[in-house]
This record gives C-alpha cells, sequence and structure tokens, in this order.
C-alpha cells in the first residue's frame, strides 16, 4: 500500500511539476497557454479552444475507464461548483479524455453524466487530443495490464484557466476541499 502511494504522490509531483515548468516556459516564450485545437464535445459538436476564452474554466485530464483518480476528482469538481452557488456559476468544466480511442462522444455523454450538467467532455482523433493535451503540460502514458488491456497514468490535476484562458493554478488530486473551493473562488473572482 505504500508503494501504491509513494507512486502516486510522485505521479502528482512530476504531474505538477510539469505543468508548472510547461506554464512558466510558455509565458516566457510569447505563446500562449495550450494551443488552437479542434476536438469534439460529448454531444458531437465541434469545440475549439475558444471554450476557454470568455469566462474562467476547470480542466481536467483523464479517462472513462479510470478506476479511482478521474471519478473522484469529477465527483469532487462537481460538488465544489455547486458548493459555489451563484459564486462560480461563471466556471465552466471540462473533462478531457486521453483515451480517445475508447472514449467516443456517447461514451463520454453517459460518463460525465453520472457526474454533473456543468461539466463538458471533450474527446477526438487521438493525434489531435494528444497535441491538445500537451500544449496543456499533461502527462499521460499508456500501461499494459496483464489481461491483456491498459489503463493509462496521468496528470492529477484540476487545471485553472482565467477568462483569457491562461494559467491560473491547479487543484491537486486530495486537495483539502477547503483549499480546491478557495481557489476556485479566487478564480471565479478574478478570472
Amino acid at each position: 500500500m505504500r508503494k501504491i502511494l509513494f507512486g502516486l504522490l510522485v505521479l502528482i509531483a512530476v504531474g505538477i511539476g510539469f505543468l508548472i515548468f510547461n506554464w512558466y516556459s510558455q509565458r516566457h516564450s510569447g505563446e500562449p497557454f495550450g494551443a488552437p485545437f479542434t476536438l469534439t464535445d460529448q454531444r458531437g459538436e465541434p469545440i475549439t479552444e475558444q471554450a476557454f476564452r470568455g469566462q474562467p474554466a476547470a480542466v481536467f485530464f483523464g479517462f472513462t475507464h479510470c478506476p479511482e483518480v478521474c471519478p473522484t476528482t469529477l465527483f469532487e469538481l462537481a460538488g465544489y461548483l455547486n458548493a459555489l452557488g451563484d459564486e462560480g456559476k461563471d466556471i465552466r468544466a471540462y473533462f478531457v479524455s486521453v483515451d480517445p480511442e475508447r472514449d467516443t462522444p456517447e461514451i463520454m455523454n453517459t460518463y460525465i453524466s453520472n457526474f454533473s450538467d456543468r461539466i463538458t467532455g471533450i474527446t477526438g482523433e487521438p493525434e489531435k487530443v494528444f497535441a491538445m493535451a500537451k500544449s496543456f503540460g499533461i502527462y499521460w502514458k499508456k500501461v499494459p495490464t496483464d489481461d491483456g488491456d491498459y489503463t493509462l497514468d496521468h496528470t492529477a490535476s484540476v487545471l485553472l484557466l482565467n477568462s483569457q484562458g491562461d494559467f491560473f493554478g491547479t487543484i491537486a488530486y486530495g486537495e483539502s476541499p477547503d483549499a480546491a473551493r478557495a481557489k476556485l473562488k479566487r478564480l471565479a473572482a478574478g478570472g
């Protein structure tokens, strides 16, 4: 159990470090955070980087076959947004699949509807999804399982973006609910 916990903590630390390094590098190179993209939402409609502009956003990268981190994060994010009420009404939430081979729009729609109608699912052609995830500094890696299937290691933090689509911060996996809500309140107020 300690090895699993240690591994999860290392993965979270590497993911956060990668996000901060990527954000810092992009800010000082003049490039915007995240590259332009054209993908598909869970209703089968086109979605672009413009969805992350005009209002603050919380963006989480994961996959629907995820056994623990993804459902926990989406459940908590939905709860935080509900708890904020009108104070957080302008925050948009997104769940981007890093497993687009399995996560079709229909599967994403069914999965996300279990958590909240405020979260929009994003998927698409694998190469386009992976280019988008990379531009946001997201780590992911396909890991084969003993039964011939696979799972994915991935960044376990929620990205917070201001209304210009710029990096505003993160909510780490397992972060205290009070700290997470406080970050979302700051995002809503200043985003």
